[in-house]
């Protein structure tokens, strides 16, 4: 529950989220070091989830190829892909819930630190065992664990450099890293499989990114400010009692399965349905996912501004949806292309607001292990759903375009259930929705 004094002592606590240089501990030591300024805490984030979001979509757009080096017909691909892309989901989702709140304990730069280290070197262990549908399925397992405290671990830091006014921009700093990564990922995948073979060229884009990620979390990120303290143990378990917390899961877990169902299987519909060669399908892509960039600094703007988060992410995923159902009506593939472009600049309305919304309803101190719970059980339920349910009707119709319409029923479900949630708040008073103090659920 938002308590009121608790918010004025936050706004008025100006100092915990300074600009200025952090206070170093007497250890020499990399983990103790910080930015200059903590706005350099969100693009360094950004890096490390472009990294993140390129070692674990590199199956989604190899799939094509993969496809074809194992000779796998569109019913296999639906049966196999859902294997091998819910196998990532399966473990990311259950150990985020399981993880996050001893990864926040143990230290969030040190948690960050081994996520990056842990889902670059299962990228480079696809060249050596990555030869069997098995051993993907496996090192997809491996991945899931290793990149489940990452984004728990984004949160926390920003809730604890960044005022709420500023978090919805914080946010969308490191957010837009996800999508620069998908709108860039076909440019760097596609030209390196083609060159070097998928197996090699996982491999070479992990090593890359563990050299370019790791030093920047050791140099520029630092735990906490100086004054930074978490809240009083009376307000670290309540969260989870909340019904409002867990009508948001339900509708982030909608969310997350229009995000990954588009994700997952936007390339091989476009090959397979609309017939853009494999080759020529960074362009299309990165059309899509450039949207989703403009749309999720726009929304984060927005959101910062009036305050609607709610409403604006109710609204986008409505309009996002009948985007996406107008795909099945339209035949020539560049128009294709522009629905989904729509589709994807109209969801980042949500994407935008998510982790500022959920930063209002946790307790300081417990952001990582509140966002570990939600982001884990969205992810789980909406990332394996958007696998394997598109998947399933792929395998069962041979209808690549009936998978992808399965994301219309998501989007407008979405869009039902924040606005509900907007008015179990009470309404956004004022504008304001970080003033309104949530009924116990």
């Amino acid at each position: 529950m938002f308590e009121r004094n608790a918010l004025l002592r936050e706004h008025q606590a100006v100092d915990i989220y300074s600009g200025g240089p952090p206070i170093v501990g007497s250890s020499p030591c990399l983990l103790n070091r910080g930015p200059v300024n903590r706005w350099v805490i969100p693009i360094v984030l950004a890096v490390t989830v472009f990294v993140h979001y390129i070692d674990r979509n590199n199956l989604a757009i190899a799939l094509p190829q993969i496809a074809q080096e194992f000779g796998w017909s569109d019913r296999e691909i639906g049966a196999r892909g859902n294997l091998l892309l819910g196998a990532f989901y399966l473990t990311f989702g259950l150990a985020q819930v399981a993880l996050s709140p001893f990864a926040e304990r143990f230290g969030v730069k040190r948690s960050l630190v081994l996520s990056v280290l842990g889902f670059s070197v299962c990228a480079i262990l696809v060249y050596p065992l990555g030869g069997s549908l098995a051993g993907l399925i496996a090192l997809r397992l491996m991945l899931g664990v290793a990149e489940s405290v990452h984004m728990p671990m984004n949160s926390a830091l920003v809730s604890r450099w960044f005022p709420p006014h500023e978090r919805g921009r914080a946010n969308s700093v490191y957010v837009a890293g996800i999508l620069i990564a998908l709108a860039l990922a076909p440019w760097l995948i596609i030209p390196v499989v083609e060159r070097f073979g998928w197996r090699l060229g996982f491999a070479l884009l992990g090593l890359a990114g563990l050299a370019i990620a790791l030093p920047l979390v050791l140099v520029f990120i630092n735990d906490r400010p100086p004054s930074w303290q978490p809240a009083p143990p009376s307000q670290q378990v309540r969260f989870a009692r909340q019904g409002w917390l867990w009508l948001y899961i339900t509708a982030g877990a909608f969310n997350a399965f229009c995000v990954f169902g588009v994700l997952n299987w936007l390339p091989t519909y476009l090959n397979r349905t609309k017939g853009i060669e494999f080759g020529a399908l960074s362009l299309p892509l990165f059309l899509v996912f450039v949207a989703g960039i403009v749309g999720v600094f726009l929304w984060a703007f927005l959101g910062d501004r009036t305050g609607r988060r709610i409403a604006l992410a109710s609204g986008g995923l409505f309009i996002a949806g009948w985007m996406v159902l107008a795909t099945g009506w339209v035949q020539n593939s560049t128009l294709v292309v522009m629905l989904f472009a729509l589709g994807v600049f109209f969801q980042s309305a949500y994407n935008a607001q998510e982790f500022a919304t959920l930063q209002r309803m946790l307790p300081q101190g417990q952001v990582g292990a509140g966002t570990g719970l939600y982001n884990g059980l969205t992810v789980l339920i909406g990332g394996v759903g958007g696998s394997l349910i598109p998947g399933t009707i792929v395998s069962l119709t041979s209808s690549f375009q009936a998978g992808i319409l399965s994301v219309v029923v998501g989007a407008w479900l979405v869009a039902g259930l924040m606005a509900l949630l907007g008015k179990r708040l009470g309404g956004e008073l004022n504008g304001r929705f970080d003033e309104v103090e949530p009924h116990a659920g």
